[in-house]
C-alpha cells in the first residue's frame, strides 16, 4: 500500500494513524515533494474509479486563479484536469490509498481508510 499525504493536513495524520494501529504495511509520499506525473495521475484515477474533477480540490487558491470551477467536466476536457493536478499537486484531494489489490480509496474517513485495510492480501 501507498498513502499519499499532505503532513499539514489533518486527515491524512489520522489516517496514517490508522494504519499504524492497524499494523498494516504501507509507503508514504508527500505528493507535495514527490509530485506525481500525468501518468501516475491517469493511473490513480482508473484505480479510484473517478475522474480527475472528482479528486481536485476546488476551493484551493490556484483552482481559483485556474477558473476550474467553469471548466467543463467531460471526457474532452480530462487531459486539461490532469494536466493542471500535475503541475498544481495541492490541488488533489488527500488522503489516497493504493491498496494491495490493484484498486485505491480517498482515504477522508476512518471508513476508507478500514476499506483500504480490508483489500491487503496476506493478511
Amino acid at each position: 500500500m501507498e498513502i499519499w499525504i499532505n503532513p499539514a493536513c489533518s486527515k491524512c495524520r489520522a489516517a496514517v494513524s490508522l494504519l499504524d494501529a492497524e499494523g498494516a504495511d504501507y509507503t508514504v509520499r508527500r505528493y507535495l515533494e514527490e509530485v506525481p506525473g500525468e501518468g501516475e495521475i491517469r493511473a490513480v484515477l482508473e484505480r479510484l474509479g473517478l475522474e480527475p474533477w472528482d479528486i481536485t480540490r476546488t476551493q484551493e487558491a490556484v483552482a481559483t486563479e485556474l477558473g476550474l470551477k467553469e471548466w467543463a467536466r467531460e471526457a474532452g476536457t480530462r487531459d486539461r484536469w490532469i494536466a493542471a493536478l500535475a503541475a498544481h499537486p495541492k490541488l488533489i484531494q488527500r488522503p489516497i490509498i493504493t491498496a494491495d489489490d490493484g484498486t485505491a480509496v480517498v482515504a477522508r474517513s476512518e471508513e476508507a481508510v478500514r476499506d483500504a485495510l480490508s483489500r491487503r492480501t496476506g493478511v
